[in-house]
């Protein structure tokens, strides 16, 4: 739920933690109007919380410690090399042995990343990851690098392959760090001037990557590629269609999913639904077809315990999926408490996602 929609009294359903995994503020916490104020002041715009309506337990994807692990690695990955840079230091030996500390780190990180999730069977992705402000470009390359293995898994690549998707992923965004802050959080369409500066974090990544003996070559690609569209008019070469590498096309719908479904200081997330319809929409252009309807087949557009306007006004909350039909899962009506099944009741769709009864009724 959005933060705009919390009201006073509402229960916390999932804890908030900072990057070392300490809690700030635990599942089930009555939230007062301090510490939503609090939670503002970390940088997160939307919760999960507790409601009348849903009693099931969403799970994340991987295991708490190795979220927490991931992320400080991220960070002082990412921050070595703006360090470096910033200090002219970036191809001395001790930045180079650095460099590949930090690599060697990752490359453990994505080891543990893949095993943990391919331990797991029949993953689909049933909830969003909130993000704060301050850790959104490691909690973002995090999420993206989870949902290139579960999308690498789906299309059955073998797991040197996964692996390199895992790390190259989690290091996509490494030429961000020199992005001036401003930038990547403007309110509004770039300038000509800024966007050149933005298109540069892709080959500033794929440079210092290129430097250490430790990454290998398919990850670096990823970096550089990433933004590469299937038409040609991605950057930083414009390359089009085959010319692309395929795991880079994996991570490009990924890293674009989770951005268009996490909170910025200029925009709402979207929900999972209308993302998927953006990708979607944008197959002629930017993504493969093949890869995002396979990509579709893991995300549950509406999850568990999602609110919903249905077309005939009627309220209601999802309670269950229906394998192989995410867009049709059963329904509680909150005005009955009547179960209905849209894969039967094939006359009646879902319209929109709503956060509150009351609103939505009006």
């Amino acid at each position: 739920m959005p933060i705009s929609f919390v009201k006073e009294g509402t229960l916390l359903g999932k804890s908030i933690c900072n990057e070392k995994g300490k809690t700030l503020l635990a599942k089930g916490t009555r939230l007062s109007s301090n510490y939503i104020k609090r939670i503002k002041s970390f940088g997160i715009y939307s919760i999960y919380i507790m409601d009348k309506y849903s009693d099931v337990e969403l799970n994340d994807i991987i295991s708490p410690q190795i979220r927490s692990k991931a992320i400080i690695k991220l960070k002082e990955t990412y921050d070595s090399f703006e360090h470096d840079y910033s200090n002219d230091n970036l191809y001395n030996k001790k930045s180079i042995d650095k460099a590949d500390e930090n690599i060697s780190n990752i490359s453990n990180i994505s080891e543990e990343l893949l095993n943990d999730i391919l331990s797991q069977k029949d993953i689909m992705v049933n909830l969003v990851d909130i993000k704060s402000a301050d850790n959104y470009t490691y909690e973002h390359c995090l999420s993206v690098s989870i949902f290139s293995i579960i999308l690498g898994i789906e299309l059955g690549l073998k797991k040197e392959h996964l692996k390199y998707l895992a790390i190259g992923s989690l290091l996509h965004d490494i030429g961000k760090t020199l992005t001036p802050s401003k930038i990547l959080n403007k309110n509004g369409k770039l300038t000509t001037q800024e966007f050149k500066i933005m298109k540069k974090h892709t080959l500033d990544g794929y440079e210092y990557l290129k430097a250490s003996n430790k990454i290998p070559s398919p990850a670096r690609i990823i970096a550089l590629q990433h933004h590469e569209k299937i038409d040609g008019s991605g950057y930083p070469k414009g390359l089009k269609k085959e010319q692309i590498y395929f795991l880079a096309k994996i991570v490009s719908i990924c890293d674009v999913y989770d951005a268009l479904t996490s909170d910025r200081p200029y925009r709402s997330a979207m929900t999972p639904n209308d993302a998927l319809e953006f990708l979607y929409a944008n197959c002629s252009n930017h993504f493969d077809i093949n890869l995002v309807r396979k990509f579709s087949n893991k995300i549950i557009p509406y999850p568990i315990g999602t609110m919903v306007k249905l077309s005939n006004k009627n309220i209601g909350i999802v309670k269950s999926i229906n394998t192989g039909f995410p867009l049709r899962p059963k329904i509680k009506i909150l005005s009955t408490n009547n179960t209905i099944d849209l894969m039967t009741q094939k006359n009646i769709v879902i319209e929109n996602v709503v956060y509150n009864e009351n609103e939505a009724l009006a």
